[in-house]
């Protein structure tokens, strides 16, 4: 079954919901630091930088990887939303640094793919420690994911996809072979998560 991350929240009511479900967090560098008991991934905080119209916050980052990133399921190296060739260059850089720190040593890492970006560009960094994070907008995304899902695998690596939050899109990306997804919508809703969860489960059975 593909393994479902919903975006940290600190709502009781929709953590317990959360949890019988078998759903992890996606915890942001630029949000609360907490797991609240939960196996988590961390993300990289590029995404909240770039709706406030805010460069990325390296400090942020930085504390967020002291604090939860050897924890985490995996780590998603920093981009540039929309950045194209310039965010894969940018998250070469930040890659060779973490691979670098001992803390590290066994921390599993993804690097975001866009818009402009193909399998070609990520060949040499995509293995079983790095996968493959599939961003970009919505049209580039649905029509890219699959092959990118049979890239990672081909690679021994994962493929996560994110920003879902229909039961449509999880169908879609139970279909592509995708590995995981995360979501804000159950994070705000605890009602919203049971269809969710439901075509999570039925794309794995008939898968």
């Amino acid at each position: 079954m593909m393994i479902a991350y919903a975006s940290r929240t600190g709502t009781r009511r929709n953590l317990d919901a959360l949890r019988r479900a078998g759903w992890r967090l996606m915890v942001s560098a630029r949000g609360a630091l907490r797991t609240e008991g939960f196996r988590y991934a961390l993300d990289n905080g590029a995404w909240t930088s770039f709706r406030r119209g805010e460069p990325f916050d390296e400090a942020a980052f930085e504390r967020a990887v002291a604090r939860l990133g050897a924890g985490a399921d995996w780590i998603v190296v920093p981009d540039i939303v929309m950045g194209g060739m310039a965010s894969l260059k940018f998250s070469r850089t930040w890659l060779a640094r973490l691979r670098n720190r001992r803390v590290l040593s066994n921390a599993r890492f993804m690097i975001a793919v866009q818009n402009g970006i193909v399998p070609a560009h990520v060949r040499d960094l995509v293995g079983p420690r790095v996968g493959v994070f599939v961003g970009g907008d919505t049209e580039w995304k649905l029509a890219t994911m699959a092959g990118w899902a049979s890239f990672a695998r081909a690679r021994g690596a994962t493929c996560h996809v994110g920003r879902v939050n229909s039961a449509r899109r999880i169908r879609l990306c139970a279909a592509a072979g995708v590995d995981s997804f995360d979501g804000s919508g159950v994070s705000r809703f605890a009602e919203a998560l049971p269809p969710l969860d439901l075509a999570r489960r039925q794309a794995d059975i008939e898968g």
